[in-house]
């Protein structure tokens, strides 16, 4: 099955921007990032910046555009069966000179999982920026939501970026 990404959500003057892999079959389903309802994305951020969890897309975007974030996938397209980062094939990357040029403040990449920060380091897009991985928020990987919430919330932090 033939995949494809979404438009970035971002600000011009987003400052971090988080990149995952490919959307999730239900992600791309409902045509939102991160759409899974066991996904701890939305939670982390809900929960870093202070407030209430809202089910409204047009409202978790606002989140990450008010707050200096951009969110973008590795990959513009792929062939995957099923959610499974592993079953990707035939990556083509998304164009992140582009968003760069419309966010020149973007000082560093949160990669969702090892398989985004793989992607992404594999893209040769990084420059000069500091790239981490973090753990993936995807209901695939086991880690308890406290301890993810943890370690994204520090890398925030550590990047500049500011709870409410």
């Amino acid at each position: 099955m033939r995949c494809e990404s979404f438009e970035p959500v971002f600000a011009p003057d987003a400052r971090v921007m988080i990149v995952g892999t490919m959307p999730s079959v239900k992600s791309l389903e409902q045509a939102q990032y991160y759409a899974h309802p066991r996904n701890a994305f939305w939670p982390i951020m809900f929960d870093f910046f202070g407030k209430m969890h809202d089910n409204d897309y047009e409202r978790k975007k606002a989140l990450i555009r008010t707050h200096g974030l951009a969110l973008w996938d590795a990959a513009a397209c792929c062939e995957r069966e099923g959610s499974l980062d592993s079953a990707m094939r035939g990556v083509v990357f998304n164009d992140f000179p582009s968003l760069y040029a419309r966010c020149p403040d973007i000082h560093t990449v949160l990669c969702n999982g090892g398989t985004a920060h793989a992607l992404f380091l594999r893209s040769g897009f990084a420059g000069e920026r500091t790239v981490l991985r973090l753990p993936s928020t995807s209901p695939a990987y086991t880690l308890p939501y406290a301890k993810k919430l943890e370690a994204w919330s520090e890398a925030l932090l550590q990047s500049g970026i500011l709870r409410a």
